[in-house]
């Protein structure tokens, strides 16, 4: 159970997630919208906004095919470190996709047995085909995290190492910090809270900011790429991020948050590029039905049984994770 009535005690949870030696930054452990709000003026995370705004340019190699891939952050810092993004590397690996440097020796250390060295390189996969993978990460409070800056970046050592945030899924039921002054949130069970009017209106700033921070990356130099793709869940607040307003009905994906008697739009990344240099957001909706379905085959059940192993991703992961949806995210990557 995630204690939500005592920030100290939170913050030592949230310490928990680290994999040493990363360690948390109390000052980046964000437990509700309003936190969230806050932190778009924290020294750390400004520094971070105008080095992917302003500074960072990818290096990449001259191939045919350039292809960003923007994963989903992870409750375990780094990122590469989960679970989840451990699977999807292993699946770029296994298919043919080579690390352009070699493992970072830090997250070398932490390799577990049997774990190759490429499944620790933050570079760029190239594949024998003339397919290059450029991976990053859609982050709050972060907006953009390449890959190669998971750990450190001109600035010093990356915030993407650094920090927490639990505090925009409203679906968990534990996104407040009741010690806040402008905390509305109403308590509806012992582990449960229900957002109010302060925590919906920040929800939708802070959404907003994380749409604009990648959007102005991607107009920056996204036109690196001959592909931009986004491989994060159906429904989420991940994508919620990107999708525009004439998208979001496809995607199961609210364009608007009610708050009080105010209707405020939710604005992606792809409301603020050019058709050009959007994002593709996979997997669909259709993928993931046929997905599940392919799945309870594999696991001799009726969809409806193989569901709950669905929405864990088959352990600690999500969908994205599942060799079953990975088959879409090769095939996506393979695609002219």
């Amino acid at each position: 159970m995630v204690t939500t009535d005592d920030r100290v005690t939170r913050v030592r949870e949230s310490a928990q997630k680290f994999r040493a030696p990363f360690t948390l930054d109390p000052s980046l452990a964000l437990y509700c919208p309003q936190d969230n709000v806050d932190s778009l003026t924290q020294p750390r995370i400004r520094a971070w906004f105008d080095f992917v705004g302003r500074d960072y340019s990818p290096a990449l190699p001259d191939v045919p095919r350039r292809v960003l891939l923007l994963l989903p952050c992870t409750r375990t810092k780094p990122y590469i470190l989960s679970t989840e993004h451990k699977r999807i590397n292993a699946a770029l690996i296994a298919a043919g996709f080579v690390p352009m440097a070699p493992a970072d020796p830090t997250l070398l250390a932490l390799r577990e047995e049997g774990e190759s060295e490429a499944l620790f390189s933050l570079a760029p996969l190239l594949h024998p085909d003339g397919i290059m993978v450029h991976r990053a990460v859609i982050s709050e409070p972060l907006g953009l995290v390449p890959y190669e800056h998971m750990l450190a970046y001109p600035g010093g050592v990356s915030p993407a190492v650094l920090y927490d945030d639990p505090g925009l899924f409203e679906e968990r039921g534990n996104a407040v910090s009741p010690w806040r002054a402008d905390h509305t949130a109403v308590r509806v069970s012992a582990t449960r809270w229900k957002w109010g009017p302060s925590e919906k209106r920040a929800y939708v700033v802070m959404h907003n900011e994380m749409a604009r921070v990648v959007a102005e990356a991607l107009a920056r130099f996204g036109g690196v790429y001959t592909r931009r793709i986004s491989w994060v869940a159906p429904g989420l607040t991940h994508r919620s991020f990107v999708v525009a307003k004439g998208q979001r009905a496809a995607h199961g994906i609210v364009a608007q948050r009610q708050v009080g008697a105010e209707r405020l739009p939710l604005v992606g990344a792809n409301d603020l590029l050019p058709e050009g240099l959007r994002l593709t957001a996979l997997p669909t909706r259709e993928q993931c039905q046929d997905a599940l379905a392919r799945l309870a085959s594999r696991l001799g059940r009726t969809p409806a049984e193989a569901a709950g192993h669905f929405g864990r991703g088959g352990g600690d992961a999500t969908p994205l994770a599942l060799p079953e949806l990975l088959e879409d995210l090769l095939a996506a990557l393979r695609a002219n």
